[in-house]
Protein backbone atom coordinates (compact mmCIF):
# COMPACT_ATOMS: atom_id res chain seq x y z
CA UNK A 1 0.00 0.00 0.00
CA UNK A 2 1.32 3.45 -0.94
CA UNK A 3 0.58 6.20 1.60
CA UNK A 4 1.79 9.70 0.71
CA UNK A 5 0.04 11.78 3.39
CA UNK A 6 -0.78 11.25 7.06
CA UNK A 7 -0.92 13.01 10.45
CA UNK A 8 1.22 12.02 13.43
CA UNK A 9 1.21 13.11 17.07
CA UNK A 10 4.58 13.08 18.77
CA UNK A 11 5.86 13.75 22.28
CA UNK A 12 9.46 14.11 23.36
CA UNK A 13 10.50 12.64 26.70
CA UNK A 14 10.17 14.60 29.94
CA UNK A 15 13.31 15.29 31.91
CA UNK A 16 13.91 13.21 35.04
CA UNK A 17 13.55 14.93 38.40
CA UNK A 18 16.52 15.84 40.56
CA UNK A 19 17.18 14.02 43.84
CA UNK A 20 17.43 15.28 47.43
CA UNK A 21 20.04 13.17 49.18
CA UNK A 22 22.85 13.54 51.74
CA UNK A 23 26.09 11.69 52.22
CA UNK A 24 25.90 9.26 55.14
CA UNK A 25 29.05 7.30 55.90
CA UNK A 26 30.86 5.93 58.94
CA UNK A 27 32.19 8.83 60.97
CA UNK A 28 30.33 11.17 58.55
CA UNK A 29 26.75 11.21 59.85
CA UNK A 30 26.11 14.69 58.54
CA UNK A 31 27.76 14.75 55.12
CA UNK A 32 26.89 17.24 52.41
CA UNK A 33 24.21 16.98 49.71
CA UNK A 34 24.82 14.37 47.02
CA UNK A 35 21.56 14.11 45.07
CA UNK A 36 22.00 13.40 41.36
CA UNK A 37 20.50 15.38 38.47
CA UNK A 38 17.68 13.98 36.41
CA UNK A 39 18.43 12.75 32.89
CA UNK A 40 17.36 14.62 29.76
CA UNK A 41 14.29 13.31 27.97
CA UNK A 42 14.69 11.72 24.55
CA UNK A 43 14.11 13.72 21.37
CA UNK A 44 11.82 12.89 18.47
CA UNK A 45 14.16 12.78 15.48
CA UNK A 46 13.33 12.47 11.79
CA UNK A 47 15.97 10.70 9.67
CA UNK A 48 16.02 10.62 5.88
CA UNK A 49 16.11 7.04 4.61
CA UNK A 50 16.71 6.22 0.95
CA UNK A 51 15.37 2.70 1.53
CA UNK A 52 11.92 3.98 2.61
CA UNK A 53 9.52 5.05 -0.13
CA UNK A 54 6.21 5.86 1.57
CA UNK A 55 4.52 6.76 4.86
CA UNK A 56 2.59 3.56 5.53
CA UNK A 57 4.36 3.03 8.89
CA UNK A 58 2.92 6.27 10.21
CA UNK A 59 -0.57 5.86 8.80
CA UNK A 60 -1.34 2.99 11.15
CA UNK A 61 0.86 4.11 14.04
CA UNK A 62 0.27 7.85 14.37
CA UNK A 63 1.45 8.24 18.00
CA UNK A 64 5.20 8.34 18.74
CA UNK A 65 6.74 9.03 22.16
CA UNK A 66 10.37 9.34 23.19
CA UNK A 67 11.53 7.93 26.52
CA UNK A 68 11.50 9.94 29.74
CA UNK A 69 14.83 10.77 31.37
CA UNK A 70 15.73 8.72 34.41
CA UNK A 71 15.37 10.37 37.82
CA UNK A 72 18.47 11.34 39.75
CA UNK A 73 19.52 9.20 42.72
CA UNK A 74 21.69 9.53 45.80
CA UNK A 75 25.49 9.29 45.85
CA UNK A 76 25.69 11.77 42.94
CA UNK A 77 24.09 9.27 40.56
CA UNK A 78 22.73 11.26 37.65
CA UNK A 79 19.78 9.92 35.68
CA UNK A 80 20.30 8.30 32.30
CA UNK A 81 19.09 10.19 29.20
CA UNK A 82 15.88 8.90 27.69
CA UNK A 83 16.08 7.09 24.35
CA UNK A 84 15.09 9.18 21.37
CA UNK A 85 12.29 8.15 19.03
CA UNK A 86 13.82 7.73 15.55
CA UNK A 87 11.32 8.15 12.70
CA UNK A 88 12.70 7.13 9.33
CA UNK A 89 11.26 9.26 6.54
CA UNK A 90 11.25 8.73 2.77
CA UNK A 91 13.18 11.37 0.87
CA UNK A 92 10.89 14.19 -0.23
CA UNK A 93 8.81 14.32 2.97
CA UNK A 94 7.50 17.76 3.93
CA UNK A 95 6.61 18.19 7.62
CA UNK A 96 3.83 20.69 8.36
CA UNK A 97 2.74 21.90 11.80
CA UNK A 98 -0.99 21.21 12.01
CA UNK A 99 -1.52 24.03 14.49
CA UNK A 100 -0.36 26.91 12.30
CA UNK A 101 0.24 25.35 8.87
CA UNK A 102 3.96 26.23 8.88
CA UNK A 103 6.47 23.98 7.13
CA UNK A 104 8.93 22.95 9.84
CA UNK A 105 11.17 20.59 7.87
CA UNK A 106 11.85 18.99 4.49
CA UNK A 107 13.68 15.69 4.30
CA UNK A 108 15.66 15.62 1.06
CA UNK A 109 18.88 13.68 1.76
CA UNK A 110 19.71 10.21 2.97
CA UNK A 111 20.88 10.38 6.60
CA UNK A 112 19.57 13.92 7.14
CA UNK A 113 18.48 14.39 10.75
CA UNK A 114 15.88 16.85 12.05
CA UNK A 115 14.94 17.18 15.72
CA UNK A 116 11.17 17.55 15.47
CA UNK A 117 10.51 17.79 19.23
CA UNK A 118 13.23 18.25 21.84
CA UNK A 119 13.27 16.35 25.10
CA UNK A 120 13.02 18.26 28.39
CA UNK A 121 16.11 18.93 30.47
CA UNK A 122 16.56 16.97 33.68
CA UNK A 123 16.02 18.68 37.04
CA UNK A 124 18.89 19.65 39.30
CA UNK A 125 19.70 17.66 42.42
CA UNK A 126 20.15 19.37 45.77
CA UNK A 127 23.96 19.95 45.51
CA UNK A 128 23.17 22.83 43.09
CA UNK A 129 21.41 24.68 45.91
CA UNK A 130 24.17 24.44 48.48
CA UNK A 131 25.45 27.83 49.63
CA UNK A 132 27.36 29.43 52.49
CA UNK A 133 24.11 30.01 54.37
CA UNK A 134 22.36 26.77 53.38
CA UNK A 135 24.71 23.83 53.90
CA UNK A 136 21.96 21.19 53.77
CA UNK A 137 19.50 22.17 51.02
CA UNK A 138 16.38 20.10 50.69
CA UNK A 139 15.46 21.48 47.31
CA UNK A 140 15.58 19.74 43.91
CA UNK A 141 13.96 20.58 40.60
CA UNK A 142 11.54 18.50 38.60
CA UNK A 143 12.46 17.76 35.01
CA UNK A 144 11.10 19.99 32.25
CA UNK A 145 8.39 18.51 30.03
CA UNK A 146 9.31 17.44 26.51
CA UNK A 147 7.90 19.21 23.47
CA UNK A 148 4.76 17.88 21.83
CA UNK A 149 3.11 18.50 18.50
CA UNK A 150 0.79 17.33 15.77
CA UNK A 151 2.30 17.27 12.31
CA UNK A 152 1.15 16.45 8.79
CA UNK A 153 3.57 14.45 6.69
CA UNK A 154 3.29 15.05 2.96
CA UNK A 155 5.44 13.05 0.57
CA UNK A 156 6.67 14.70 -2.60
CA UNK A 157 8.62 11.94 -4.29
CA UNK A 158 12.21 12.65 -5.21
CA UNK A 159 12.60 10.94 -8.55
CA UNK A 160 14.77 11.73 -11.54
CA UNK A 161 11.94 11.39 -14.05
CA UNK A 162 8.26 12.21 -13.67
CA UNK A 163 5.98 10.27 -16.02
CA UNK A 164 2.71 12.07 -16.82
CA UNK A 165 -0.10 11.39 -19.22
CA UNK A 166 -3.82 10.89 -19.51
CA UNK A 167 -5.54 7.74 -18.25
CA UNK A 168 -5.00 4.73 -20.48
CA UNK A 169 -1.98 6.25 -22.23
CA UNK A 170 0.12 3.24 -21.21
CA UNK A 171 2.10 4.66 -18.28
CA UNK A 172 1.80 1.51 -16.19
CA UNK A 173 2.82 -0.65 -19.15
CA UNK A 174 5.84 1.57 -19.80
CA UNK A 175 6.84 1.48 -16.13
CA UNK A 176 6.67 -2.33 -16.15
CA UNK A 177 8.69 -2.45 -19.38
CA UNK A 178 11.66 -0.26 -18.38
CA UNK A 179 11.77 -0.65 -14.57
CA UNK A 180 11.37 -3.42 -12.02
CA UNK A 181 8.19 -1.87 -10.61
CA UNK A 182 5.05 -3.89 -11.23
CA UNK A 183 2.04 -1.56 -11.21
CA UNK A 184 -1.25 -3.04 -12.34
CA UNK A 185 -1.74 -2.67 -16.09
CA UNK A 186 -5.18 -3.08 -17.65
CA UNK A 187 -7.10 -1.64 -20.65
CA UNK A 188 -9.25 0.81 -18.66
CA UNK A 189 -8.61 4.27 -17.19
CA UNK A 190 -7.30 4.86 -13.66
CA UNK A 191 -5.84 1.39 -13.29
CA UNK A 192 -3.14 3.03 -11.17
CA UNK A 193 -4.51 4.83 -8.12
CA UNK A 194 -1.23 5.67 -6.37
CA UNK A 195 2.11 7.02 -7.62
CA UNK A 196 4.60 4.27 -8.38
CA UNK A 197 8.37 4.62 -8.05
CA UNK A 198 10.35 2.42 -10.44
CA UNK A 199 14.10 1.97 -10.91
CA UNK A 200 15.56 2.20 -14.42
CA UNK A 201 18.79 0.21 -14.41
CA UNK A 202 21.74 0.66 -16.78
CA UNK A 203 23.91 -2.47 -16.38
CA UNK A 204 26.50 -1.25 -18.85
CA UNK A 205 27.36 1.80 -16.70
CA UNK A 206 26.32 0.31 -13.33
CA UNK A 207 23.97 3.11 -12.43
CA UNK A 208 20.24 3.68 -12.16
CA UNK A 209 17.54 6.37 -12.23
CA UNK A 210 14.23 6.67 -10.40
CA UNK A 211 11.00 7.03 -12.36
CA UNK A 212 7.80 8.35 -10.75
CA UNK A 213 4.69 7.05 -12.52
CA UNK A 214 2.02 9.62 -11.63
CA UNK A 215 -1.55 8.30 -11.96
CA UNK A 216 -3.45 9.52 -15.01
CA UNK A 217 -4.21 13.21 -14.97
CA UNK A 218 -7.54 14.59 -16.08
CA UNK A 219 -8.71 18.02 -17.20
CA UNK A 220 -9.09 20.05 -14.01
CA UNK A 221 -6.32 18.24 -12.11
CA UNK A 222 -4.80 21.63 -11.20
CA UNK A 223 -8.11 22.41 -9.45
CA UNK A 224 -7.69 19.17 -7.46
CA UNK A 225 -10.15 17.16 -9.54
CA UNK A 226 -9.43 13.46 -9.46
CA UNK A 227 -7.04 13.97 -6.51
CA UNK A 228 -4.98 16.14 -8.85
CA UNK A 229 -2.90 17.91 -6.19
CA UNK A 230 -1.96 14.63 -4.51
CA UNK A 231 -0.74 13.35 -7.88
CA UNK A 232 0.90 16.50 -9.24
CA UNK A 233 3.04 17.15 -6.18
CA UNK A 234 5.06 14.01 -6.94
CA UNK A 235 6.65 15.61 -10.02
CA UNK A 236 7.68 18.91 -8.42
CA UNK A 237 11.23 17.70 -7.65
CA UNK A 238 11.87 15.66 -10.81
CA UNK A 239 14.78 16.63 -13.05
CA UNK A 240 12.93 15.58 -16.22
CA UNK A 241 9.24 15.39 -17.14
CA UNK A 242 8.25 12.68 -19.59
CA UNK A 243 4.94 13.15 -21.38
CA UNK A 244 3.45 9.88 -22.60
CA UNK A 245 0.84 10.24 -25.35
CA UNK A 246 -1.52 7.65 -26.79
CA UNK A 247 -0.67 8.24 -30.44
CA UNK A 248 -3.31 5.74 -31.59
CA UNK A 249 -6.06 8.02 -30.26
CA UNK A 250 -7.78 5.32 -28.20
CA UNK A 251 -11.11 6.22 -26.57
CA UNK A 252 -11.64 8.87 -29.28
CA UNK A 253 -8.84 11.04 -27.89
CA UNK A 254 -6.71 13.43 -29.92
CA UNK A 255 -2.98 13.35 -28.99
CA UNK A 256 -2.63 16.99 -30.00
CA UNK A 257 -5.28 18.09 -27.52
CA UNK A 258 -3.98 15.74 -24.85
CA UNK A 259 -0.54 17.34 -24.99
CA UNK A 260 -1.95 20.87 -24.89
CA UNK A 261 -4.19 19.98 -21.94
CA UNK A 262 -1.32 18.42 -20.00
CA UNK A 263 0.77 21.56 -20.45
CA UNK A 264 -2.15 23.74 -19.37
CA UNK A 265 -2.77 21.68 -16.21
CA UNK A 266 0.89 21.77 -15.20
CA UNK A 267 1.03 25.51 -15.77
CA UNK A 268 -2.12 26.09 -13.71
CA UNK A 269 -0.73 23.99 -10.85
CA UNK A 270 2.75 25.53 -10.87
CA UNK A 271 4.18 27.54 -13.82
CA UNK A 272 7.69 26.44 -12.78
CA UNK A 273 6.90 22.93 -14.00
CA UNK A 274 6.90 24.12 -17.60
CA UNK A 275 10.49 25.29 -17.20
CA UNK A 276 11.62 21.75 -16.46
CA UNK A 277 13.22 19.76 -19.27
CA UNK A 278 10.70 17.52 -20.98
CA UNK A 279 10.69 14.44 -23.15
CA UNK A 280 7.65 13.72 -25.31
CA UNK A 281 7.00 10.05 -26.05
CA UNK A 282 4.47 8.62 -28.50
CA UNK A 283 3.13 5.24 -27.40
CA UNK A 284 1.12 2.62 -29.34
CA UNK A 285 2.86 3.46 -32.60
CA UNK A 286 2.43 -0.17 -33.67
CA UNK A 287 -1.29 0.44 -34.27
CA UNK A 288 -2.39 1.56 -37.76
CA UNK A 289 -4.24 4.64 -36.42
CA UNK A 290 -1.00 6.05 -35.04
CA UNK A 291 0.41 7.10 -38.43
CA UNK A 292 -2.34 9.64 -39.09
CA UNK A 293 -2.25 11.07 -35.58
CA UNK A 294 1.54 11.25 -35.65
CA UNK A 295 1.57 13.41 -38.78
CA UNK A 296 -1.10 15.74 -37.39
CA UNK A 297 0.75 16.04 -34.07
CA UNK A 298 4.02 17.04 -35.76
CA UNK A 299 2.23 19.74 -37.76
CA UNK A 300 0.79 21.32 -34.60
CA UNK A 301 3.53 20.81 -32.02
CA UNK A 302 7.14 21.47 -33.00
CA UNK A 303 8.71 19.19 -30.40
CA UNK A 304 11.11 16.29 -30.61
CA UNK A 305 9.13 13.06 -30.41
CA UNK A 306 10.29 9.57 -29.48
CA UNK A 307 8.21 6.72 -30.87
CA UNK A 308 7.72 3.53 -28.86
CA UNK A 309 5.41 0.59 -28.43
CA UNK A 310 5.08 -0.94 -24.99
CA UNK A 311 3.37 -3.95 -26.58
CA UNK A 312 6.11 -4.86 -29.05
CA UNK A 313 9.05 -3.28 -27.21
CA UNK A 314 10.02 -1.09 -30.15
CA UNK A 315 12.01 2.00 -29.13
CA UNK A 316 12.24 1.15 -25.42
CA UNK A 317 16.03 0.80 -25.32
CA UNK A 318 16.44 4.08 -27.20
CA UNK A 319 14.04 5.70 -24.73
CA UNK A 320 16.07 4.50 -21.73
CA UNK A 321 19.25 5.98 -23.17
CA UNK A 322 17.50 9.25 -24.01
CA UNK A 323 16.22 9.51 -20.43
CA UNK A 324 19.70 8.99 -18.98
CA UNK A 325 21.31 11.47 -21.36
CA UNK A 326 18.81 14.23 -20.57
CA UNK A 327 18.82 13.73 -16.83
CA UNK A 328 22.62 14.01 -16.73
CA UNK A 329 22.54 17.00 -19.09
CA UNK A 330 20.26 18.89 -16.73
CA UNK A 331 22.18 18.28 -13.54
CA UNK A 332 20.89 14.88 -12.46
CA UNK A 333 23.24 12.28 -11.06
CA UNK A 334 22.44 8.58 -11.54
CA UNK A 335 22.64 6.42 -8.44
CA UNK A 336 25.40 3.81 -8.38
CA UNK A 337 24.38 0.16 -8.59
CA UNK A 338 26.22 -2.48 -6.61
CA UNK A 339 28.56 -4.33 -8.94
CA UNK A 340 28.77 -8.11 -9.07
CA UNK A 341 32.01 -9.70 -7.86
CA UNK A 342 33.02 -10.67 -11.41
CA UNK A 343 32.86 -7.04 -12.52
CA UNK A 344 34.99 -5.89 -9.60
CA UNK A 345 37.74 -8.42 -10.28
Amino acid sequence: MFIDECVIKVKAGDGGRGCVSFRREKYEPWGGPNGGDGGKGGDVILVGDDDTNNLVDYKYKPHWNAERGEHGQGKDCHGREGKSAILRMPLGTVVINEENGAVVAEITEDGQEVVLCAGGNGGWGNPHFKSSVNRAPRTALPGKPGETGTFRLVLKSIADVGLVGFPNAGKSSLTRAITKARPKAAPYPFTTLHPQIGVIEYPETYDRLLLADVPGLIAGASENRGLGHRFLRHIERCKLLMFLLDMAGSDDRDPREDYATLLAELKAYDPKLLKKPRLVVANKTDLPEAKKHLAAFKRKHKVELLKISCLTGDGLEELKQAIRTRVIKHGGKPRVMSRPRAALA
